[in-house]
């Protein structure tokens, strides 16, 4: 039984490894392999570069952009000097690439960040997960291979488009029927009383915009 507890990134009890440590809800794992393989049919090697991730982690993620310890990027992926911002463009700014703590996919253990380890280890690149490698670089292939066959094996690509809302993921993969049964336990109280909860950084101002957070970052809807 799916529970809140599920979607905020605090229970794991449904997940299992799936390849190299990276977890994933069972029926997930096994559509992945089946599209793995059948990528590789066509020389394409789809590598997991994260997937399960629990509310502490995605904590962890959030109070380092915060506190300026990590850099913040617009949806161009172009450098902001968080000095400059506001808290509330601040907290835009963040969640423009990094979920709240307890509204990110990865807390499902139905979505993946997926790259080309072979073209990546061929090209020498150094590797950064940024859309240009997925445009015109070496994750180019992989792009192309899961527009056309993604679908096949259940996954859908909840970010491949920038609405305003959260930036454009072309590595991104949601398992689309597990996904939505946890999309449907999202709840923006309980979102907000888990936050509450913690020491999460900027929490006053996070507190005064949900209403606007949750629908365009959480939900995705962007600007209406």
């Amino acid at each position: 039984m799916i529970t809140q507890a599920h979607t905020l990134g605090k229970d794991e009890s449904l997940l299992v490894e799936c390849q190299n440590g990276f977890r994933l809800l069972p029926e997930v794992c096994e559509a992945f392999k089946r599209m793995q393989t059948s990528a590789a049919q066509d020389n394409v090697d789809i590598q997991i570069v994260s997937s399960y991730r629990s509310f502490e982690r995605q904590l962890s993620i959030w109070q380092n952009k915060w506190s300026g310890k990590a850099t913040l990027l617009d949806a161009n992926e172009n450098t902001l000097d968080a000095t400059e911002l506001s808290d509330q463009e601040k907290i835009y700014a963040i969640l423009t690439w990094s979920a709240l703590p307890g509204a990110s996919r990865h807390h499902w253990g139905t979505d993946l960040d997926v790259y080309d380890k072979k073209s990546v280890e061929k090209s020498q690149h150094d590797f950064q997960l940024v859309c240009s490698e997925y445009d015109q670089g070496p994750c180019t292939l992989l792009n192309n291979w899961l527009n056309k066959h993604a679908i096949k094996f259940g996954f859908s690509r909840p970010y491949a488009e920038y609405k305003g809302g959260i930036a454009r993921e072309p590595w991104h993969l949601s398992f689309h029927d597990s996904a939505e049964k946890m999309f449907a336990q999202l709840d923006e109280t309980a979102l907000l009383n888990n936050l509450k909860n913690s020491n999460v950084l900027g929490l006053e101002s996070i507190a005064n915009n949900m209403p606007e957070i949750y629908q365009r970052f959480v939900l995705n809807r962007g600007l209406i």
